[in-house]
């Protein structure tokens, strides 16, 4: 598999959501020694105060460029996160939550993928992770090589031969391996977000998100620097 670290020198486009997985992703990207262009896709989500982290984690780790695209998926509903459906809270469940966006990260990479292409950028990464995490089809091995053989079919640059690679470096990290990472890169945790129903300025504690979060600081051994307003 074709590393961060295997790449020549240049820009990768982050997918920075401001939650703990992208941000250790653009940790990496710059402990690499790449460029780093972040892309933020503000898609109307009822957690919007990731926006906010994403902000905060692009000018941290010195983001060249930090876009923030507007996207209304509450336009098509169909998940928790972009409707008035309550967020589930009874703990991470069999079966794909409804707080699954449809289509989401093909959604994501498309754009990811525009934006390099059109910058000349050849390297694309994205926070999934296959290990703790609350069961959505796009997170998995399978997606991530289906997409980049599609990007490289279906772009000027894929067709004249310079290809595209999507990193995912977090594939198979449990949470609490990426909250070591975070911490041996020197990034603060607590700058970034990841409840899916803020309760003010806290994580609520009880959704999956919040609950998978703090599974991984217990797990890591790691002081958990998350406001929770009920504790996961």
């Amino acid at each position: 598999m074709t590393t961060l670290q295997d790449r020549a020198r240049g820009a990768v486009v982050v997918l920075v959501s401001g939650g703990l997985d992208s941000m250790v992703v653009a940790g990496l990207v710059r402990e690499a020694g790449h460029d780093l262009v972040a892309l933020t896709i503000d898609y109307n989500q009822r957690h919007r105060v990731e926006l906010a982290a994403a902000e905060r984690v692009a000018q941290a780790l010195g983001a060249v460029r930090h876009i923030v695209l507007p996207l209304d998926l509450t336009r098509f509903g169909g998940s928790s996160l972009t409707s008035d459906m309550p967020v589930p809270k009874g703990g991470v469940a069999p079966g794909i939550p409804s707080t699954y966006v449809p289509a989401r990260n093909t959604i994501f990479l498309s754009l990811a993928l525009g934006m390099a292409e059109a910058s000349g950028a050849r390297d694309i990464a994205i926070g999934v992770n296959a290990l703790d995490y609350s069961g959505y089809p796009d997170c998995r091995p399978e997606f991530v090589a289906a997409f980049q053989a599609l990007a490289n079919l279906a772009t000027k640059a894929g067709v004249e031969g310079a290809g595209f690679v999507i990193h995912t470096p977090l594939l198979h990290m449990t949470k609490a391996d990426i909250a070591q990472e975070a911490a041996r890169l020197g990034l603060d945790a607590g700058m970034s977000w990841s409840c899916y129903d803020p309760q003010g300025d806290l994580h609520c504690g009880r959704c999956d998100s919040c609950r998978l979060r703090a599974k991984g600081f217990v797990e890591a051994g790691l002081p958990d620097p998350t406001r929770y307003a009920a504790a996961p």
